[in-house]
């Protein structure tokens, strides 16, 4: 009753937890048998308390009422024998209910523990635990807990509980029934006191009463896995004994003890597998043992299927389910990898339809598919997906692609990609972006942008082709541009604007610039003192430029030769009604002979001056003018500035020897007129100073300074005189004009006249007009009043006039000596440092006590102090660092400063501090000490003069060198770039990297020649800039250099190849790298020739065919080494190639496999030709025999008995092992039986191959009866269509065809000498069936050779005792052959074939030649039967268009 119950309670579970449908593995779930998990794992099996384990150990049952035996012994160190250890009680004892002589067998713990007993299973992998089924012995627990763990022992989870009050002995837990299919709950019901033995304890995992819905899911199928699984007893039932108090007597009462455990349960394979193997290492074989290895399908594997097979990560693994097995699907990766992975972000973002991805593509390929190209590869688009050659290497520049030379992998119009196009950077252009775009240079690897922009001025440069080069970045500038960036006018020029020239000159006046520069944003030049305007050839307000006759010498104020020359004065009076002919008061009336001395000490420019003497003629004693006159000296005289000159000139009248004591002459002034063509600006052949001399003569304006008065100058003069005045002036000269009696500050452009109010004159305007008086700001009275002198009257000869009190001089016009301010003279104010002062303006002279100004009233340079009158100061020397007039005085001029206390001097350039004891910025030296300087830091131009870091102040050493230059002068360019440093013109190196030698680079940047600008090269690699490699190499940027391209000679069109990629110009039909292979499309030896592969583009997959054999991969339906023709099984005329109907198919399986059969046939019988037939060797041997025999029958008709019986005592010895050898024999006569008879002989497999040729025969003429049975109803609608009368088809046709009939109706189709369908099929039957009869045959005849060869070894046998003087030699080992030799021979003997009648032989192969050619004729057959199938298809449409 028992096992009834175990075994339909086993269905029910298992029915309602994996429910499986007929279909097997195919198309859904399917589980491997179910059993008891126990069987054959007893050492997987333990418990922690077992009986008698340590010795015998005395128990008693307490249910034994009526037995008089109540104690028993437990001896458990032994296990259980059913002869000899009956008493032991291990915990194996449980896996069966009883032992082979059907006596129960149990597992007893130890008497008296009443908790912590626990029996565990350990399992070796996963499994599906259904239920368990315990037998227990004594009475079952009062509390029990059955425990599962999912991870090999780590952790344990509950699976129920069990006690016969939960309440009280698992208060946690609840009792009140399963809701859910996986709660934990306390059970009750076998917990009872009843029965005392054979009670029984039941779990199910997935109850019955609980419907479950999903049974794959994640929750059930977690509830169900199991690695091992434990029951832990936690009380025993007591009888009342509640206290088990430990005497021995109660204690040997209480135990636990089970009679058998079901672990009931299957391999756990989630749906995968529907049997199990042995996990490795495990090596137990028991019947009925439930396996832990998966034989897994659905494309899984693993111990429990627990994953999808290497490869096949496409969809998620999953377990299966009844109607969906979840196939683990192969990935697709185009042929390019091998190995893949699941991801499932990849499976969702494709909407749940693919989820592997390809690990490590192979072929440059990348991507979850292998369906991209790698970066820096593209996708040839002319390629299939899966070529290996799919992705061909970029042809990009690394230096101007973006990321490193990375191409768009595959064209993608929407995207704008093209395969194989590179992605230049911003500033790059070129298929390869090689290429600066315009405007931009200096193409880099380390430049994100790839080319920096020239940044020029766009107004500079011309505006034809590139405005910069592309290596150096120098723009290209127009006529009168320089610079990098054409920013920058010429020297000499100014204004940058679009114009034609660029900049335009500056044309600063000659002289009134300090040269023909001028500032490029305005076109100002650089003007000396008080001279304005763009050009410089303005003059300042305030200013006058000097007339040619401005440097002039009163003859008045000049003195005589000697004592007896000295000269009146005669005063002219200005009058309205005459010309002024003279300049001064008048003239000096010098007697003839006489001589005056000029003092000439204001020259202002050294450099020859003419010397001209204006004078007057006297008539008469009166003073008549007659006319005005000049006279030049014959030669000029060179004058220099800062010498007093004094020039003695005498006066005699030409051509007279003696002098007339009454004749004067009236001479006016001498003037220095400067020899303005030595001038610069007048000197050399240039056209500009040729035209300045030309222009000074055509318009006289030298000829305009020789009178007086001047006349009205020419532009063009007042132009050019006031250049000639600035050149000797330095600038223009102040007007002076006196403020009292002038209009304004201002005078005339030339000559400097100032606007004088009424009756004043003068240049200055400083004096009043003859006959006015009463100089003021209103200017001067018409009334003359006498101010110095008593009257107007003079002494006649010295010209004395006779002074008031206080006034002195000789026309009393002046103040005494040490007064100032005539007529109303007042003492110098001079605070005591002078004792004289100018007589008109007061201003102190030779002022003393290193004092200065106009007062005296302030030290001179060099001195501080405050010198004013009153004060008690005195001007002492500046401590810059020493005294002025030592050589440690580095200052001008210092002063006090109140605030501090301190005297801070004004320092000398180069010099610096508050005693100028220190170098300023720019400057080096030790002025510290006396006779200390600093000198300028020679450094070239290249620092910054203002920061005081820029060289050191000690030595002069260059510390901070600008414009990217370097050196202790910073006299050449830093490392990393390279030009002229004394022209700040340091450029970067334009040194390519990747072409560079790594040595010279650092941090991107590479080194390059400092002057040329030329970089180290890697080796092979060339260009100014290596940036390419050397030619006929290639393979750029590697670090070894480039590599020679090594092109075939014979098949490129040079030796040079790709930079990049390496690949040779090829002739046409050569392809590969080196113009080794064939071209693409193009196939054979390239070493003998390349053909074109001409694939049909209309019937192949590809336009590459083999590059081996040129055959190309066709598509369905054509054919031919080219594809183009229409394939077996297809008709019609390429391309248009139908597919043939199904019937066809039909009759080619069967002829195919007709063909196949009669080629085995064929095999077979060749096979026996080469075996079953004597050879020549064999006949040798037989023959060989023969005379043998013939000898033995010889020495018997001889009787030689003394050699009998010699031989006869050798014969004894080896009688045993020709016996042995007669064995050896009969088992080869065996084999050669198994070699023509029995099912594995050739015959024996002629035989089968025959039987299954009718077979196929029979069933292929089923299937075409049944085809012809089709046909002939179509033939008969298509009659019956066409109404076609008895007849009328086929009128002059023997063998009929289809919808043929003759008089009486019947159908007419095939027959003797037709070539029709039909007739060939049968005519096919025939053929096969003498080949059936022949093999009969010749399996007969192979018989009656076996029948002959048997009756040979028995003849041979009836020899042998007269065979001893034959076997002589081979009998005696000490005079012939040894037993091995004689083994040897007996088995050759035994091994040959006997030979049949060859006739009958060649008879029987030639009927099987004649048979085999008799089927030759299969394509034809099947080709007519095609042709009439068509012609029936034909009439077939030709009856639907009748309708």
């Amino acid at each position: 009753t028992v096992d009834l119950q175990v075994h339909t309670f086993s269905v029910t579970v298992f029915g309602q937890e994996l429910p499986s449908g007929p279909h097997g593995c195919t198309e859904g779930s399917c589980y491997p048998a179910t059993g008891n998990l126990l069987i054959g794992r007893a050492v997987n099996l333990s418990a922690t308390s077992t009986c008698g384990l340590n010795g015998p150990e005395q128990y008693c049952i307490v249910s034994h009422l009526q037995e008089s035996d109540k104690c028993f012994e437990c001896n458990s160190r032994h296990r259980y024998d059913p002869y000899h250890h009956k008493n032991s009680h291990r915990i194996e004892n449980v896996i069966y209910l009883m032992d082979r002589n059907e006596d129960n067998t149990w597992w007893q713990s130890v008497n008296g523990v009443c908790e912590n007993v626990s029996i565990r299973l350990n399992l070796e992998a996963e499994f599906h635990f259904t239920h368990l089924i315990m037998k227990f012995k004594t009475f079952r627990p009062a509390a029990m807990i059955i425990e599962r763990s999912a991870d090999f022992g780590r952790t344990w989870r509950p699976y129920r509980y069990f006690a016969s009050n939960c309440t009280k002995t698992f208060p946690g837990i609840p009792a009140n029934g399963l809701h859910h299919i996986n709660d934990i709950i306390c059970d009750e019901r076998y917990s009872d006191i009843e029965p005392s033995t054979h009670g029984e304890v039941i779990y199910k995992v997935l109850d019955p009463a609980i419907h479950v819905k999903d049974p794959y899911s994640l929750d059930i199928q977690e509830l169900l896995r199991i690695t091992n699984l434990r029951i832990n007893f936690t009380k025993l039932n007591t009888l009342g004994d509640d206290l088990l108090d430990r005497r021995f007597d109660v204690l040997q009462k209480y135990y636990y003890a089970i009679y058998e455990l079901v672990v009931r349960g299957s391999c756990f394979c989630y749906g995968h597998a529907s049997e199990c193997a042995p996990v490795p290492g495990v090596d137990i074989r028991e019947n009925g043992m439930i396996h832990g290895r998966c034989v897994c399908k659905h494309n899984t594997e693993g111990l429990n299927c627990e994953r999808c097979r290497d490869f096949h990560n496409d969809l998620p693994w999953r377990p299966a389910e009844a109607e969906n097995p979840h196939t683990c699907r192969e990935c697709n990766c185009n042929g390019h990898s091998s190995q893949c992975h699941f991801d499932m972000a990849v499976y969702f973002a494709t909407a749940n339809i693919s989820g592997g991805v390809c690990d490590d593509c192979l072929h440059n390929t990348m991507g979850r598919n292998c369906e991209m190209c790698k970066p820096f590869y593209y996708q040839d688009p002319i390629r299939d997906t899966r070529d290996p050659r799919v992705c061909v290497a970029c042809d990009c520049d690394p230096v101007g692609s973006l990321e490193g030379g990375v191409c768009d992998s595959h064209t993608d119009p929407d995207m704008g990609m093209i395969a194989g196009q590179c992605r230049c950077k911003a500033n790059v252009k070129g298929t390869r972006c090689d290429d600066c775009k315009e405007g931009y240079y200096g193409l880099s690897q380390n430049d994100p942008l790839g080319c920096q922009p020239c940044n020029c001025d766009p107004r500079g440069i011309i505006m034809i082709g590139t405005p910069c080069d592309q290596i150096s970045g120098d723009c290209s500038c127009k006529r009168y541009v320089t610079g990098r960036y054409c920013n920058q006018c010429l020297p000499e020029y100014w204004g940058l604007s679009n114009d034609l020239a660029g900049c335009r000159p500056c044309d600063c006046d000659f002289g009134g610039a300090f040269n023909n520069r001028c500032m490029m944003e305005n076109g100002q030049c650089d003007c000396r003192r008080h001279l304005i305007g763009r050009q410089c050839s303005e003059v300042q307000p305030g200013y006058f430029c000097a007339p040619l006759d401005y440097y002039k010498y009163e003859a008045e104020d000049a003195t005589g030769h000697s004592p007896g020359d000295s000269a009146l004065t005669v005063h002219r009076e200005h009058t309205p009604s005459h010309m002024v002919s003279w300049t001064g008061p008048g003239f000096a009336r010098v007697k003839d002979g006489a001589g005056l001395v000029f003092t000439i000490d204001n020259i202002p420019y050294a450099m020859e001056y003419d010397i001209m003497i204006r004078y007057e003629p006297e008539v008469s004693f009166l003073y008549v003018l007659c006319f005005s006159r000049y006279i030049q000296m014959p030669r000029p005289f060179c004058f220099e500035p800062s010498n007093r000159y004094v020039v003695a000139i005498r006066f005699q009248r030409h051509g007279v020897l003696h002098r007339h004591l009454t004749a004067f002459i009236l001479i006016d002034s001498l003037v220095l007129i400067p020899k303005y063509t030595e001038l610069p600006g007048f000197q050399g052949n240039e056209p500009e100073a040729e035209q300045r001399r030309e222009e000074m003569i055509r318009y006289m304006c030298l000829d305009s300074f020789m009178m007086t008065p001047m006349p009205a100058l020419a532009e063009m003069c007042s132009k050019l005189i006031c250049s000639i005045s600035s050149i000797i002036h330095d600038g223009a000269l102040s007007c002076q004009c006196d403020p009292q009696g002038s209009l304004s500050g201002e005078c005339d452009r030339v000559g400097g006249q100032c606007h004088c109010k009424s009756n004043v004159m003068g240049r200055r305007c400083d004096q009043c007009a003859p006959g006015t008086y009463g100089f003021g700001v209103n200017g001067c009275t018409g009334e003359s009043v006498l101010k110095g002198s008593v009257s107007h009257q003079c002494d006649p000869v010295t010209g004395q006039c006779q002074c008031r009190q206080g006034s002195t001089g000789r026309q009393c016009s002046d103040c005494q000596l040490g007064q100032w301010g005539f007529p109303n003279c007042s003492p110098c104010q001079c605070n005591g440092h002078a004792d004289i002062c100018d007589p008109r303006t007061g201003e102190c002279r030779d002022c003393r006590d290193y004092t200065a100004g106009h007062y005296c009233d302030h030290c001179v340079d060099g001195f501080f102090g405050n010198p004013v009158l009153g004060l008690g100061e005195h001007c002492r020397p500046c401590p810059c660092p020493g005294n002025p007039d030592s050589d440690h005085f580095n200052g001008h001029s210092c002063q006090a400063d109140l605030s501090s206390n301190q005297i801070i001097c004004n320092c000398r350039e180069g010099y610096t501090g508050p005693r100028c004891d220190r170098c300023a910025p720019g400057y080096y030296g030790n002025p510290e000490q006396p006779g200390g300087q600093c000198l300028p830091c020679e450094c070239s131009g290249n620092i910054n003069a203002q920061d005081p870091e820029s060289c050191d102040p000690r030595t002069g050493q260059c510390l901070k060198c600008l414009y990217y230059t370097d050196g202790p002068s910073c006299a050449h360019c830093q490392h990393g770039y390279y030009g002229n440093a004394l022209a700040h013109d340091c450029r970067r190196c334009t040194c390519v990297t990747a072409g560079t030698l790594q040595s010279a680079c650092s941090d991107g940047q590479c080194h390059c020649d400092r002057q040329t600008g030329a970089c180290p090269c890697r080796e092979n690699v060339a260009g100014h800039n290596c940036d390419q490699c050397a030619p006929n190499h290639w393979n750029y940027g590697q670090d070894r250099g480039c590599e020679p391209c090594h092109c075939d000679p014979q098949h490129t069109m040079g030796t040079h190849c790709n930079m990049f990629t390496g690949q040779c110009h090829c002739h046409s039909g050569f392809g590969g790298r080196q113009c080794t292979e064939c071209e693409q499309f193009h196939w054979g030896d390239p070493q003998v020739q390349c053909q074109e592969c001409n694939c049909h583009p209309l019937g192949s997959e590809m336009v590459q065919c083999d590059r081996e054999t040129g055959a190309c991969e066709c598509r369905e339906g054509a054919a031919g080494k080219r594809c183009d023709e229409c394939a077996r099984g297809f008709t019609g005329v390429f391309p248009k190639c139908v597919q043939c109907h199904p019937c066809f198919q039909l009759w080619d399986d069967a002829v195919c496999q007709i063909k196949r059969d009669l080629d085995h046939i064929q095999y077979t019988v060749q096979k026996i030709l080469e075996s079953g037939v004597p050879t020549g060797d064999g006949d040798t041997r037989i023959k060989e025999l023969e005379k043998k025999l013939k000898q033995v029958q010889d020495l018997i008709s001889a009787e030689d008995s003394d050699r009998i019986h010699h031989c006869s005592r050798c014969l004894t010895d080896q009688f045993e092992k020709v016996k042995k050898n007669y064995r050896l024999s009969l088992e080869a006569e065996e084999k050669c039986n198994l070699t023509v008879s029995g099912p594995l002989s050739p015959v024996g497999q002629s035989k089968e191959t025959r039987n299954r040729t009718e077979v196929l025969l029979n069933d292929s003429r089923d299937k075409f009866l049944r085809a012809v049975a089709v046909q002939n109803k179509t033939l008969d609608e298509l009659d019956n269509t066409l109404l076609l009368p008895p007849g009328m088809c086929c009128p002059n046709s023997q063998c009929g065809g289809a919808g043929c009939r003759d008089d009486q109706g019947s159908r007419v189709c095939g027959g003797e000498g037709c070539n029709g369908t039909v007739s060939s099929s049968l005519a096919a039957l025939n053929h096969a069936k003498n080949v059936t009869d022949s093999l009969k045959a010749a399996n007969e005849e192979l018989h009656s050779v076996a029948r002959k060869k048997t009756r040979k070894v028995i003849q041979v046998q009836s020899v042998y005792h007269f065979c001893v003087p034959l076997l002589r030699p081979f009998c005696c080992p000490e005079e012939g052959a040894d037993p091995e030799s004689i083994e040897k021979v007996a088995l050759q003997v035994l091994s040959i074939t006997l030979p049949i009648n060859r006739t009958t032989l060649d008879k029987m192969i030639m009927q099987i030649k004649d048979s085999f050619s008799n089927l030759t004729n299969i394509e034809g057959i099947v080709n007519q039967t095609s042709q009439h199938i068509s012609k029936a298809k034909e009439l077939l449409r030709k009856a639907n268009d009748a309708k």
